[in-house]
């Protein structure tokens, strides 16, 4: 009954106020592709670095004239991958912070969802922002949550639902929740199941293997690693994933001190040579461990020399991480046979890199070692920094976990609470829509004839106001037009007249000079000094009347928006004007002011003359010290690779030259035309230095 009534308000209210409105043409298809032509070239790893960057920038210049919709953001995700494949993660985020901005403007509560799982994916690469990685991806799931369960869901979002969820238990794992850890991967596996999509399956099994061993449960640990590889089989990561099961399986049994059976495994795991030797990080890590289990096992046959071989793997590679481990194996290792010197060597070097790494978990395990093989003084020093050190870890990882539960409890008290008032509500809102639709109806009616008489009197009232507007700004065009005129003539006069006629005297001057001799030369000289000083200054005038200009008591891009308004008033076409609030044109360069303001007067006039377009969009944008013009119609447009370039379009392209700019004409036949300018603006730090 309640969905009933409210559709019916809806109807009422779509019929009653709905009216025609003319509404400008894009060319969306042609944007699109071009934005896909530009991230496929970003996307090919044959080009460089530089160009592919190039390509995402030109992507979201053309981007950014996209109304605000779901598509926007889609392609704005899209581009936001292609910085991430590439390391680019400054980048990444700044891009889904955008994504997010736009996707809450719209209200679009699936986009937000995708974009705060962007973002978690961005921060969950540093361990100091792993509160921020859960944020933005709590922030994702309450969104996933808040959708009704009783209603059907599709699969593509019960898998993205998934995907944060793993996110989530991955994170709870590096924090040591182990057992929240756990609770939110089976809540992950519901998820894909619901989706019927493994993909994530052997992931999910991994990490209840992982966190099930840090419980205890060790059959249970061995039984999901066992799973992740069944549901690899035939998956294109099969071998990888199968060679990580094998690796976590030794470590099970290691830590049931049962050796044997997780040097099997290791062993197991070896037998992939000819991947391993693509791989060498992970065969440095499974030799490390075999080496370590014989250590363990009193099987001293390989032993350092297991240990030196992982080493030397690690070394070449630059495998810090490895290298940390290594060398506090090796440190054990000397120790366990009395060579405590070698041994406090190696415990230093696993602390150093530890240090540099912020691997607190290696770092505590140096200074345990430091503390027993160093002499008394020296190890109690350690033993005291490994007490604070393990004392602030608790403390920290104890924090997390409240912050975690406060989270998940607030969430939980909403959704209650939103439950109870919906349920309270619900009869309420029923009665009061029953009661009040008759009377909203005839209230509309009414209030729809108030407002259309009071629209007409204000539309013929602004437009009184236009015509008015427009006669003084024509007015003020022309005294402009008038005032560079003269300065022009006087210019020409101050060069060719004056200054010619000074040049003739000089010369004259200079020839009797040269044939007298009658003791006034040097007064002479003094006055052709004079003269030459004279037809300094004039040009020098002639130069700065001859000069383009801009007003000087009106902001620049009030100055732009007027002359576009005043333009498309005068031939009649609609237009839409947008302006970066990056963009701080105080400190922008006149020179570079007056060529984007006479690129944009000659683009509008090759529009008016040749275009037959009915819509102008014109576009600043700011991106990476870069400003970006953009300026499209929705005209007949042209074949660039036919059409000759005419002065118009040579006096653009001048001008962007001028400023070390880029500039590209893109049109088809009956496609419309894009100008897009990028012109770089150096920082004041670039400036400073700059000869």
């Amino acid at each position: 009954m309640l969905k009933i009534l409210y559709r019916l308000v809806i109807v009422i209210l779509l019929i009653i106020s709905c009216n025609d409105s003319n509404k400008p043409i894009e060319n969306k298809e042609l944007k699109t592709n071009l934005i896909n032509s530009y991230i496929k070239k970003a996307e090919d790893k044959n080009n460089t670095i530089e160009d592919r960057k190039e390509n995402l920038d030109k992507a979201y210049s053309i981007y950014a004239t996209l109304n605000d919709d779901s598509f926007k953001i889609q392609k704005i995700h899209k581009i936001s991958l292609v910085y991430y494949g590439m390391k680019e993660y400054d980048s990444y985020r700044r891009m889904n912070e955008k994504a997010l901005k736009v996707s809450k403007s719209i209200n679009d509560s699936l986009s937000i969802a995708s974009s705060y799982a962007y973002l978690g994916i961005y921060y969950r690469q540093s361990r100091s922002e792993l509160d921020l990685a859960l944020q933005n991806f709590h922030e994702a799931d309450k969104i996933y949550k808040s959708l009704d369960p009783k209603k059907y869901i599709p699969k593509d979002y019960a898998f993205e639902h998934g995907k944060i969820l793993i996110d989530l238990a991955l994170i709870l794992r590096k924090t040591k929740d182990y057992t929240e850890s756990e609770s939110v991967t089976i809540k992950a596996l519901e998820k894909f199941a619901q989706a019927e999509n493994n993909e994530y399956l052997p992931l999910c099994y991994t990490n209840l293997g992982t966190v099930t061993k840090y419980l205890e449960r060790y059959d249970k640990a061995i039984e999901y690693h066992l799973k992740a590889i069944e549901y690899s089989k035939g998956t294109s990561n099969e071998i990888p994933r199968t060679l990580t099961s094998f690796n976590n399986i030794g470590t099970v049994y290691k830590s049931q001190q049962n050796y044997n059976k997780s040097k099997e495994y290791y062993h197991k795991a070896l037998s992939y040579k000819e991947f391993l030797a693509k791989n060498p990080r992970r065969h440095a890590r499974l030799i490390d461990n075999l080496a370590y289990v014989n250590f363990l096992s009193k099987d001293m046959t390989e032993i350092p020399d297991l240990f030196y071989k992982a080493l030397r793997i690690r070394d070449s590679i630059d495998d810090k991480y490895g290298m940390a481990t290594n060398t506090l194996h090796l440190a054990e290792y000397y120790q366990s046979v009395g060579k405590d010197s070698i041994a406090q060597q190696y415990a230093e070097q696993s602390r150093d890199i530890s240090l540099d790494l912020k691997n607190n978990e290696e770092l505590l395990k140096a200074y345990q070692l430091l503390s027993e093989v160093s002499d008394s003084d020296t190890g109690l020093q350690y033993a005291n920094t490994y007490i604070q050190l393990n004392d602030s870890l608790i403390k920290e990882e104890r924090l997390f976990r409240d912050k975690f539960a406060r989270i998940k409890f607030e969430t939980d008290e909403i959704v209650e609470k939103n439950q109870q008032i919906s349920k309270e509500n619900q009869i309420l809102i029923i009665t009061i829509l029953g009661l009040t639709a008759l009377f909203l109806l005839g209230y509309i009616i009414f209030k729809q004839q108030q407002s259309n008489k009071e629209l007409l009197f204000a539309q013929t009232q602004q437009e009184s106001n236009e015509e008015i507007y427009r006669l003084l700004l024509n007015q003020q065009v022309k005294l402009e037009e008038g005032r560079q005129m003269e300065q022009q003539r006087m210019s020409e006069e101050l060069h060719d007249g004056v200054l010619g006629r000074l040049f003739g005297v000089r010369l004259s001057l200079d020839g009797i000079n040269q044939r007298a001799n009658d003791g006034f030369t040097e007064a002479r000289n003094k006055y052709i000094d004079e003269l030459k000083a004279i037809e300094k200054e004039i040009r020098l005038i002639s130069h700065d009347l001859g000069a383009e200009t801009l007003p000087s008591d009106v902001a620049y891009i009030d100055a732009v928006e007027n002359m576009i308004k005043d333009l498309c008033g005068v031939h009649k076409l609609d237009f839409e004007f947008n302006n970066a609030e990056e963009i701080d044109w105080e400190e922008i360069d006149d020179q570079k002011k007056v060529n984007f303001f006479r690129i944009l007067q000659e683009s509008m006039q090759n529009i008016f003359k040749h275009a037959q377009a009915s819509t102008i969009k014109i576009n600043f944008d700011f991106v990476d010290d870069t400003i970006n013009l953009t300026i499209l119609d929705d005209g007949i447009g042209f074949k660039t690779n036919k059409v000759k370039k005419g002065i118009g379009l040579k006096n653009i392209t001048s001008r962007v030259n001028q400023m070390n700019g880029e500039v590209q004409f893109l049109s088809n036949e009956n496609s419309g035309t894009t100008v897009s300018v990028r012109v770089p603006i150096p920082s004041r730090v670039e400036e400073l230095y700059e000869e």
